[in-house]
């Protein structure tokens, strides 16, 4: 049974030039329109009411955040990992690739600027970027992190 804070997440990965690279996303909207360095993150979500298969969540949450179906083939678990804000991530490996050219968010709605009673539609990612693991380190949120250090640990 998963909680409301609760999310899962792929994090997509290839070789390349003798390295690995992994695709984060952005999170969209005005809150993080300024943000760079921590504010990326790997491609998840939080389960919907009745939803308890992690791993389907993960996959889905790609699909909505990428528009595109993520990779068939062996997953890595990457286990879970605590933010600072309490929410538990779980996350699984996938490697594949993706032009970032191509990736098409969902959207969501909020009150933007705020009190202003005008709603305004923002896309969940704003976009997404390959980033060789050590420059992922700096980009993705602290806590996620340690996925970056699992997954190589795991690709040897």
């Amino acid at each position: 049974m998963t909680s409301a804070r609760t999310s899962a997440g792929i994090l997509l990965w290839r070789r390349r030039d003798g390295g690995i690279q992994v695709l984060l996303g952005h999170p969209g909207g005005p809150f993080f329109a300024r943000k760079d360095a921590g504010a990326w993150s790997i491609l998840k979500g939080e389960p919907s009411a009745g939803e308890d298969d992690l791993e389907l969540l993960a996959r889905r949450e790609f699909e909505e955040e990428t528009g595109q179906v993520p990779p068939e083939g062996a997953t890595i678990d990457l286990g879970s990992v605590r933010q600072s804000g309490g929410k538990v991530v779980v996350c699984w490996a996938i490697e594949g690739d993706l032009d970032p050219e191509t990736a098409v968010s969902n959207t969501f709605e909020i009150e933007w600027p705020p009190r202003s009673g005008r709603t305004q539609t923002f896309p969940e990612i704003d976009r997404v970027a390959w980033f060789e693991v050590d420059a992922a380190r700096d980009a993705i949120n602290r806590a996620q992190a340690a996925f970056l250090d699992r997954l190589e640990a795991a690709l040897g």
